[in-house]
C-alpha cells in the first residue's frame, strides 16, 4: 500500500487536554489556520452555519484493527473498528460536523468539535444540506446509550 503524506492546514485551541469521551458540547474551540496558508482560504466561510472538520488523532497511543466492545464496555456488542467511531483507528482520522460561531481573521470559533487542544486539522468543508444523508439514518440501539452524554 502507498503512504499518504498529509500536512495540517490548522490546529485546534481549546481547554480540553485529555481525550475524554463525554460532554463535548460545553467546549468552545478555535481553529487557527496554518501560517503558510493565505487568509483568503476562509473567504465566504462565515456564510455557513456548519462546517465539517477532518482532523488527526495525533495523541492516540494505539492503533486498533479488528473487533472489540466500544469503549471496552462489555454492555455493548463486539463490533469492528469500522462500525464504531473511536480514536484508535488505523489512520487516526476524525470527522465531526460543528457549529460555526464566527470567523476572526485567520481563526474560526466553533462549538461541538470533539478534538482536544493542539489537534492537527486536515481539512475544513462547509456543510451543504445536499450532502447530508438522504432518508432515515439507521443505527443500532447501543449507539444511543453510548452517545447520551457525548454532547
Amino acid at each position: 500500500m502507498r503512504d499518504i503524506l498529509i500536512k495540517p492546514i490548522g490546529f485546534v485551541t481549546n481547554d480540553r487536554i485529555e481525550p475524554i469521551d463525554d460532554k463535548w458540547s460545553s467546549v468552545e474551540s478555535i481553529i487557527q489556520l496554518a501560517d503558510d496558508l493565505p487568509d483568503e482560504c476562509l473567504d465566504g466561510i462565515d456564510e455557513f452555519s456548519h462546517l465539517e472538520i477532518i482532523y488527526h488523532f495525533d495523541k492516540s497511543a494505539k492503533t486498533f484493527i479488528g473487533s472489540e466492545h466500544p469503549r471496552e464496555n462489555k454492555d455493548y456488542p463486539k463490533v469492528g473498528i469500522f462500525a464504531q467511531r473511536k480514536k484508535d483507528r488505523p489512520n487516526h482520522i476524525g470527522a465531526t460536523i460543528v457549529n460555526l460561531i464566527h470567523r476572526e481573521g485567520r481563526k474560526l470559533v466553533v462549538k461541538n468539535l470533539d478534538a482536544i487542544n493542539e489537534t492537527p486539522i486536515i481539512d475544513i468543508k462547509p456543510v451543504f444540506s445536499e450532502y447530508l444523508p438522504k432518508g432515515e439514518v439507521k443505527q443500532p440501539k447501543w449507539t444511543k446509550n453510548l452517545m447520551k452524554n457525548y454532547w
